[in-house]
């Protein structure tokens, strides 16, 4: 078995930033293991896999393709920055004729268009709801110790935990913050978080670029100690800072070592559009 497999850095313009996803080309429909044994071997946050819909598809003139995404210990329902970057394998490296791509997911139909600077995805956006502390006391006490929180939300959707940090803290703080992610799935194992994210509100511009907010996120339940740039948590936080900050479009930095950039507006059906660019850094045959 030969399968096309790319590696693209997403959410940045710059090889060896970003996120990296690898995204494979299904010709022929997969083993369903098969799946799980090529994510483990490639050992990235994300494998995605682009198959087609119907026998008479191609890669070059289909706009609708199926789209999985697995970590390197189980399939995920939805993953942002893989989407992205399985959008710009089909668009750059593929030559997709159409501006506007389709994939079927788990979470429904995700549609992902060529712009001028990047591509934009829109996503469902999640709302969070307040999340009563001792709830989850441990599982936060075991994260950052005693660092100051200010907020706390819980997205049931996508079962992720938001942790807003005290606005006293300034983003070297976040950067720098050592977050203990290895007992995290012995502390909550009921299912009900798969995902921390650390967020933190943002600084005006100066000599650095103004961002309306800051986050980490951490998935260890998944297998994913830390995430570097994360679509589907962005669908959570959009929601949340465009409630704070009264705001529909946001400029937003992921505070990981790789770190990434996104723009997001929320649109009036509910969804949300994510911007980010890619850089494709590896490209080759996978043999199986």
């Amino acid at each position: 078995m030969k399968l096309p497999v790319f590696v693209v850095d997403a959410f940045t313009a710059k090889a060896f930033h970003g996120n990296p996803a690898a995204v494979c080309l299904l010709e022929n429909k997969l083993d369903e293991d098969m799946h799980q044994k090529i994510a483990r071997e490639m050992n990235l946050s994300e494998t995605a896999f682009i198959r087609k819909l119907h026998p008479t598809d191609n890669f070059t003139q289909s706009s609708c393709f199926g789209l999985r995404w697995f970590t390197p210990a189980s399939e995920v329902p939805l993953c942002g920055h893989a989407t992205l970057a399985s959008a710009a394998v089909l668009f750059d490296k593929i030559k997709n004729v159409n501006s506007t791509l389709t994939f079927v997911t788990l979470s429904g139909e995700l549609k992902a268009r060529r712009a001028e600077d990047g591509i934009i995805l829109d996503l469902p956006l999640y709302p969070a709801h307040p999340q009563d502390f001792h709830e989850v006391e441990d599982l936060i006490k075991t994260a950052i110790g005693d660092t100051r929180v200010q907020d706390m939300r819980y997205s049931p959707d996508t079962r992720k935990l938001l942790v807003r940090l005290s606005d006293t803290y300034k983003r070297s703080f976040l950067e720098n913050l050592k977050v203990n992610t290895q007992d995290l799935p012995q502390v909550e194992s009921t299912g009900k978080v798969k995902g921390l994210i650390l967020t933190l509100k943002g600084e005006p511009g100066g000599q650095t670029p103004a961002f309306d907010f800051y986050s980490r996120y951490f998935a260890p339940w998944v297998g994913v100690a830390e995430d570097p740039v994360t679509g589907s948590a962005h669908a959570v936080l959009s929601s949340y800072w465009s409630q704070q900050l009264g705001k529909k479009d946001m400029h937003a930095f992921q505070c990981s070592r790789r770190g990434g950039e996104l723009e997001m507006s929320l649109r009036p059906d509910g969804r949300v559009d994510i911007r980010g660019a890619t850089a494709v850094v590896l490209e080759g045959t996978l043999t199986a």
